[in-house]
C-alpha cells in the first residue's frame, strides 16, 4: 500500500495543478461554488476524527471490579466470612474522571463574573422546617445525638450482659467480644464481665499457610495473650487453642499463672507443648480435671511427669495414638490417676489399620473409677504385665465402651468378656467393626440396661463375619431398655428379623425407642411394618440397601413425618 500511494503522488499533483490552472480561466458562478465543495470535504473529515476518538475513548475505558467486602476463611466445621470493612475504612470507589478546564487570566475571570452577577436573579436561603423549628433555641445536633444514644444509656448492664451469654454459648467469646467491646463504653463494660469470659477458644489466625513470622508479629501476639491473661481470663475455666504452632509454651504459662479456676485444657492441632509448659500447669493449676490434647503434637514424657505428680486430680484424658502411648498407659495402670472416669484414645479414620497393645487387668486395678472407655478406631491387643493378676473385678462403674473402628476388629467374645465382666451399669455398647463378635457373646454379657447397641459392619466383605443368627435373643434380654440399635450389613436371616423386630415392637421399652439403622440387611415390609407403628419416639431410620424391600422405599428416614409417610406406604 505504502508503494502504490508513492507511485500515485505526482499524477495527483499533476491533476491539481491542472484544476488550479482551469479555475483560473473559468466564470464566475463556477468559482462561486468551488468553496462550498471545499467545506463539505473537511466537514466529512471532521466527523471521521471525531468518530475515531470517540472509539479509542470506549476501548480506553475498562470496568474495574470492585472488590468483595469480606473474606471467606474455613475452618474445621464450618465457614466464616468476616468483613473487612472497620469503622475507620472505605470502600473502594473508581475516580471520576475531570474536564481539565482552560486556564483563565485573572482580567477575563473578572469580566465573565461581572456578567454573571448582572444577569443572574438573586436566591433568597428558604430555611428548612422540622419539628422543632419553632425553637430557636433548639441545638439539633444534640437533640439527634440524645436520640441515637438514649436506648444504649438506659439499657441495664445485666440485660446486656444476658444477651452476650447467649451469643457466647452460640459462636465463642472470642472474636465475639472482642468485636462488641469497641462499639461503646456501655457495651465495652457488659463485654469485659468475667463471666463472659469463662469459656474460651482461640483459633491461630495470624499468618497465612506457608509464610514466616515477621519478628513485630510475634511481639504483637504476646502482647494480646498478656492483656488477655490479665484483663479478661480471670475467671477462666475452659479453655482452648486450635491450630497454634508456635507460642504455645507462653500461652499456657500465662494461662496457668492468670486463671487458677482453669478446670479444662484443650489442644487441638498443636504443637510444642513441653515438659516445662506441663509443670507450670501442674503447679498453679490445682483445679485441672480434664486434659485434652488429641491431634496434636507435645512432649509425652512431660505429660507422664505431670500425671505422676498432679494425677490424683485429673477425672478425663483424650489423646491420640501414637508411638509413645505405651508409656501413658503404663503410667494409668500404674495408678497415677485413681479418680479417672473417662479415657478417649483415638486416631485418624485414614490411618488403616491399627494395633494398640493394652493389659485389661491393669487398667482395671489403675482405674476403678473408669465411666467412659473409648477407643475410636483403634484396635486393642490383649496384653501380659508381670505380677498382674489374670482376674479383677473389671470396670464396675463403667457406663460406655466404645471399640468402634472404620475396618475389621480381631476382638473375640473373650476379650470383650475380659473388660465388660464386671460392669453390670453398662449403657452404651459400641463395636461397629467387630466381625468376630457373636450374638451369643453379646448375650452372655452382664450388662441387663444396656440402651445403645451399634454393631454395623462398615467393610465391603462380609466372609469374615462370625455372626448370623441369634439377633431374636438380644432384641429379648434388651426390649425393655433398648433406645438405638444398629445392625448395619449384619448378614442375620430374614425369620431371625422378624422375630427380633416382633420383641422390640412389643416390649415396655417401645414408646422411648428414637433410632434404627437397617441398612443392608434382610428386614421385610411385614417386620418393618410392626416396629414402626408401635415406636412413636422414633426419628431416625435408615433403609437403604435393603434388597427384601420394594423400590422407592431404600432410602434415609429423619423425623416423625417422613417415617409416618413411609408407614403410609407399607399399609
Amino acid at each position: 500500500m505504502e508503494v502504490s500511494n508513492s507511485n500515485t503522488e505526482p499524477e495527483s499533483l499533476q491533476a491539481s495543478s491542472a484544476e488550479m490552472s482551469t479555475t483560473q480561466s473559468s466564470t464566475a458562478g463556477t468559482s462561486q461554488s468551488s468553496p462550498a465543495r471545499g467545506k463539505r470535504l473537511l466537514k466529512r473529515k471532521a466527523d471521521s476524527v471525531t468518530n475515531d476518538k470517540s472509539k479509542k475513548k470506549k476501548k480506553k475505558s475498562v470496568k474495574r471490579t470492585i472488590r468483595p467486602n469480606y473474606t471467606i476463611q474455613e475452618g474445621e466445621d464450618m465457614l466464616l466470612i468476616i468483613s473487612n470493612i472497620n469503622s475507620s475504612d472505605s470502600i473502594w470507589k473508581p475516580k471520576r474522571k475531570r474536564c481539565k478546564k482552560k486556564k483563565v487570566n485573572s482580567k477575563s475571570k473578572s469580566k465573565t463574573s461581572a456578567k454573571k452577577t448582572k444577569n443572574a436573579p438573586v436566591k433568597a436561603k428558604i430555611p428548612k422546617v422540622t419539628e422543632q423549628a419553632t425553637d430557636k433555641n433548639v441545638d439539633l445536633e444534640s437533640v439527634n445525638a440524645d436520640r441515637f444514644d438514649s436506648w444504649g444509656q438506659s439499657l441495664p448492664i445485666e440485660v446486656l450482659v444476658k444477651i452476650f451469654q447467649f451469643a457466647v454459648l452460640q459462636d465463642g467469646a472470642v472474636p465475639f467480644l472482642c468485636r462488641v467491646g469497641r462499639v461503646c463504653h456501655l457495651w465495652n463494660g457488659a463485654a469485659s464481665s468475667p463471666i463472659l469470659w469463662r469459656s474460651v477458644s482461640v483459633g491461630y489466625c495470624w499468618i497465612e499457610p506457608g509464610k514466616s513470622q515477621l519478628p513485630g508479629t510475634e511481639q504483637k501476639i504476646r502482647n494480646t495473650i498478656d492483656w488477655l491473661a490479665e484483663n479478661r481470663l480471670s475467671q477462666l475455666r475452659e479453655f482452648s487453642l486450635c491450630h497454634w504452632k508456635k507460642h504455645v509454651d507462653y500461652m499456657i504459662q500465662k494461662v496457668s499463672q492468670s486463671c487458677t479456676n482453669l478446670h479444662s485444657l484443650k489442644l487441638s492441632y498443636c504443637t510444642g507443648m513441653t515438659e516445662t509448659a506441663f509443670q507450670n500447669l501442674g503447679a498453679q493449676c490445682r483445679s485441672l480435671e480434664n486434659i485434652n490434647l488429641q491431634h496434636s503434637e507435645f512432649n509425652v514424657d512431660g505429660l507422664v511427669s505431670f500425671l505422676e505428680a498432679y494425677g490424683n486430680q485429673i477425672k478425663k484424658i483424650y489423646f491420640t495414638h501414637s508411638t509413645k502411648s505405651d508409656k501413658l498407659l503404663s503410667a494409668l495402670s500404674k495408678g497415677c490417676c485413681p479418680e479417672l472416669m473417662l479415657l478417649e484414645i483415638n486416631t485418624k479414620l485414614d490411618g488403616g489399620y491399627c494395633q494398640l497393645p493394652i493389659c485389661i487387668q491393669a487398667l482395671q486395678i489403675g482405674c476403678p473409677k473408669l465411666q467412659t472407655f473409648r477407643l475410636m478406631n483403634v484396635t486393642p491387643v490383649p496384653k501380659m504385665i508381670r505380677n498382674t493378676p489374670s482376674s479383677t473385678s473389671g470396670f464396675p462403674m463403667l457406663e460406655e465402651l466404645c471399640i468402634a473402628t472404620s475396618s475389621h476388629s480381631f476382638m473375640t467374645n473373650s476379650d470383650l468378656n475380659n473388660v465388660l465382666h464386671g460392669s453390670p451399669h453398662l449403657r452404651v455398647l459400641d463395636l461397629r467393626g467387630g466381625s468376630r463378635i457373636t450374638a451369643t457373646g453379646l448375650y452372655a454379657l452382664p450388662c441387663e440396661r444396656l440402651e445403645c447397641l451399634y454393631w454395623g459392619l462398615y467393610f465391603n466383605s462380609n466372609t469374615m463375619v462370625a455372626s448370623k443368627k441369634g439377633m431374636h435373643m438380644l432384641a429379648h434380654k434388651w426390649s425393655s431398655t433398648l433406645r438405638e440399635l444398629d445392625l448395619a450389613n449384619q448378614p442375620f436371616s430374614e425369620e431371625d428379623m422378624e422375630i427380633a423386630m416382633g420383641y422390640l415392637a412389643h416390649g415396655a421399652g417401645v414408646n422411648l425407642f428414637r433410632s434404627l439403622n437397617l441398612s443392608g440387611t434382610k428386614i421385610t415390609s411385614s417386620a418393618l411394618r410392626l416396629l414402626i407403628s408401635q415406636s412413636p419416639a422414633l426419628k431416625y431410620l435408615n433403609l437403604s440397601s435393603c434388597r427384601y424391600l420394594p423400590r422407592g422405599l431404600k432410602r434415609v428416614y429423619h423425623g416423625r413425618e417422613d417415617i409416618q409417610l413411609l408407614l403410609d406406604k407399607l399399609d
